[in-house]
């Protein structure tokens, strides 16, 4: 009798069979409540980090424990199985400051490798929920009212990211396709990121927006500038002659100031 031959991954065969979960799975609302619900059991008891629903910190690690529970409780695990040893990377942003999440494919050309990387900003997430919201936080559409929540509505974006772009090869949350397994696997209404931004949180809380003159204090001296932009600190940009040229032909001494410590001069606000 002939040895049997190995199993071998085939990669059509699984990423089919992906596809046609995602393209046909709808869930009721009690199934992707259910379904949620025991995604938020596995991480509250297996991360060290994520210890409530407003945790104050996250690690890389909780983003791939929430993915490896979500392939499991909606994917069947497929993600993963499509995946097979491609690698896909977790990060935890400290620099992006407007969007909640990001899915990204990348390819070295010269290997023909190819991996992903899904990605969520700590400045965002961490700026909503303090006490201090002035409104309702939101992530594709639905409210949220924990921290928890909302890294998992940001997560479920994410992830439908990555089903397309490892079925489709493209990914697009304008797309009909993309509203429609967002809807139907997650009950998501919109596909947009609600959370509260810094330079939001700068007007409600401080009055402060780009354009805006402002005075403030550094080791005891007093600067007028005015704000270029707001991230996790605004960036000031006071009148210097030695100071960098910048396309309105006058030269300025860049300064990184948190939002707390600006003073508005309303009378010499800039366009």
């Amino acid at each position: 009798m002939a040895a049997a031959k190995p199993h071998r991954w085939n990669e059509p065969i699984v990423t089919q069979a992906l596809a046609q979960l995602v393209e046909s799975l709808s869930l009721e609302s009690s199934q992707i409540a259910e379904g949620i619900s025991s995604v938020s059991v596995d991480v509250l008891s297996q991360s060290s980090s994520i210890d409530g629903p407003n945790f104050t910190q996250i690690l890389p690690a909780d983003l791939e424990l929430l993915f490896t529970s979500y392939d499991r409780a909606f994917f069947r695990g497929l993600i993963s199985d499509t995946l097979h040893k491609t690698c896909l990377r977790w990060r935890v942003s400290r620099r992006m400051t407007s969007s909640g999440g990001k899915t990204t494919r990348f390819r070295d050309f010269s290997t023909g490798k190819t991996w992903y990387e899904i990605c969520v900003s700590h400045v965002v997430l961490f700026g909503s929920f303090d006490g201090r919201d002035h409104r309702e936080v939101t992530v594709s559409g639905l409210v949220c009212h924990n921290r928890l929540q909302a890294l998992q509505r940001v997560m479920e974006h994410e992830l439908i990211h990555l089903v397309e772009l490892l079925v489709w090869g493209q990914t697009s949350c304008a797309r009909a396709r993309f509203r429609s397994m967002s809807r139907r696997l997650f009950g998501h209404t919109q596909n947009k990121h609600r959370l509260i931004t810094p330079r939001e949180k700068a007007m409600a809380q401080f009055g402060i927006r780009p354009g805006m003159a402002v005075h403030f204090c550094v080791q005891g001296k007093r600067h007028q500038g005015f704000v270029n932009r707001i991230n996790k600190r605004a960036t000031v940009l006071v009148e210097d002659r030695r100071g960098e040229k910048y396309s309105d032909g006058k030269r300025y001494t860049k300064f990184y100031v948190p939002v707390a410590l600006l003073e508005p001069v309303e009378s010499l606000t800039t366009t």
